[in-house]
């Protein structure tokens, strides 16, 4: 058997028949005549592959495979590398490699160090000395995918290797699981029956686990105020739940006050704490506590106690160690006014119109951070893998991670919700969701400029910043150039009929509406 031969059974034994990619020619020897099974779903620019990948790695809660071209596409695939990363999606990602006969007179498209290039953003790459090495490489690539925290991986193939003979693989069982340590969580379970006022930090681990019934009925048992993690890329807790208190800010003073008013914090499946802005950190770590499957989260974290558990097993657990008690119910959290009706569109209009238009187990996977505060007041999350957007910080995931969700074919509807800006990073996603008839609404919230920029600048007492403005982008004609459906609404009176219409497409439609241009402080960072 060749090396291409083993290495096709080998993904067909772990489940990757779906290949992402954008091929170059030292990937033509992989992609030559792929069996029937096999489906290679091409992205037009190599983010935009990471990026559906990694949707469909986050819908399927398998490994994903990527196939990208030499260093170049590398280079242009590592933005959303270091999202995945960071949204600890389990990815194995391969590049082409020049011939090795070649490789000693520098030749064209060869990558010296290839394995060194996408470093720190995988969790281990590698080129393998030996062309029958590859299917052990891939293999391995996968496991460490998997295991937690899951991340990406890479492998550098030289191309004539795919010729090179190979001996089958035996099929592995794995188990990626890990059990708490009853001493810590007997510690934990102990702290939170004697607190007076509790509160849980959820973060995205809990979604990841599918934890969110465990985590509703330790929090009713306990009477614990609920708070999301700040800049948290799933949501964790039904947000319309009386427990649930609200999204802590990612500033260390506003944080600590919130948190100041309890005397025990568990953090569950989030770091302590993601900080965007400066401030002086001084949360009293005697009284935190922190349950994570990141080993790294937990060797950082300022806690008294950590448990280093995935939240499938350590939830049930400590649900079975807690008390019920009666504590004074937290006091609920303060609803929003209702949005402004009239002209132009305000971003909560919209939000509240999509949360009455849009089933209960909608997914909403979202890169609009000029409108996030309105969002997470209108738009509350209702279901388990509810909420997807970028652990990173940066731009152009959410359109192609919504594009990978759709082809998981997962039965929910899939919302991409993004403002002009973010759109632009990505938005050849369109052609692929057109071309695989996914059915996925874009909706682009057009408020030409990026508006959180310069509402950061107020924050950070930078006045003016240039090159924020954002006039003359037409997505609707982008969007038909490109096979998508597409449609564009301006006026508040037509905004629900609209959102119905693109709601109800049979494939992907794009809905450009355009927003009031005005801009606000950040969700939390006000009071900094």
């Amino acid at each position: 058997m060749t090396v291409h031969e083993v290495t096709l059974n080998l993904l067909r034994s772990l489940g990757m028949t779906t290949l992402f990619g954008n091929p170059g020619s030292t990937e033509l020897p992989l992609l030559s005549n792929l069996p029937a099974d096999f489906r290679y779903i091409l992205g037009l620019q190599e983010a935009v592959v990471v990026g559906m990948a990694d949707g469909y790695a986050q819908a399927t809660g398998r490994a994903a495979f990527v196939n990208l071209h030499s260093a170049a596409g590398l280079g242009n695939a590592l933005g959303n590398i270091y999202t995945a990363f960071e949204n600890q999606t389990p990815l194995v990602i391969t590049a082409g490699q020049q011939s090795r006969a070649l490789q000693p007179h520098y030749p064209y498209l060869y990558a010296p160090n290839a394995a060194e290039f996408p470093r720190p953003w995988v969790k281990w790459s590698c080129e393998p000395a030996r062309g029958e090495d590859v299917p052990a490489a891939l293999e391995r690539a996968w496991h460490i995918a998997m295991q937690r925290p899951c991340g990406p991986t890479f492998v550098s193939i030289p191309m004539d290797d795919w010729k090179a003979p190979a001996s089958p693989r035996p099929v592995r069982v794995a188990a990626f699981d890990y059990a708490p340590d009853p001493a810590g969580l007997a510690r934990i379970a102990d702290a939170l029956n004697r607190s007076e006022r509790p509160v849980f930090v959820v973060g995205p681990a809990v979604d990841r686990d599918d934890m969110w019934a465990a985590t509703v009925a330790l929090a009713e048992r306990t009477r614990a105020a609920v708070w999301a993690s700040p800049v948290s890329p799933r949501a964790s807790f039904p947000e319309e739940h009386p427990l649930f208190a609200g999204f802590l800010p990612p500033a260390p003073g506003p944080l600590a006050d919130i948190l100041d008013q309890h005397d025990f914090v568990l953090v569950l499946g989030a770091p302590v704490f993601t900080y965007h802005v400066p401030g002086e950190v001084h949360t009293d770590s005697t009284r935190l506590h922190l349950i994570t499957d990141d080993q790294a989260a937990a060797a950082r974290a300022p806690v008294a106690v950590t448990v280093l558990s995935s939240m499938r097993l350590a939830l049930p657990a400590l649900l079975e160690l807690t008390l019920p008690v009666d504590r004074i119910h937290p006091a609920a959290r303060p609803q929003p006014p209702l949005p402004r009706s009239g002209d132009p569109i305000a971003a909560e209009l919209v939000m509240a119109t999509l949360r009455r238009a849009l089933p209960d187990n909608g997914v909403i996977l979202e890169e609009a951070p000029s409108h996030r505060k309105a969002m997470r007041d209108y738009l509350p999350i209702r279901q388990r893998g509810g909420f997807h957007d970028g652990a990173s910080g940066g731009l152009g995931f959410a359109m192609p991670a919504a594009v990978g969700m759709a082809l998981a074919e997962i039965g929910r509807p899939i919302v991409c919700l993004i403002g002009d800006g973010s759109a632009m990073y990505s938005i050849q996603a369109l052609w692929t969701a057109a071309q695989r008839g996914a059915r996925v609404t874009f909706l682009v919230l057009n408020n030409q400029s990026y508006a959180v920029m310069k509402a950061l600048a107020a924050v950070l007492k930078t006045p003016n910043p240039a090159g924020v403005e954002l006039p003359g982008l037409d997505f609707v004609t982008i969007a038909r150039g490109m096979g998508c459906p597409a449609d564009r609404v301006a006026q508040s009176a037509d905004l629900e009929a609209a959102l119905t219409r693109a709601l109800a497409a049979e494939g992907p439609f794009l809905l450009e509406i355009a927003v009031d241009p005005s801009f606000e402080i950040p969700y939390g960072l006000a009071g900094e």
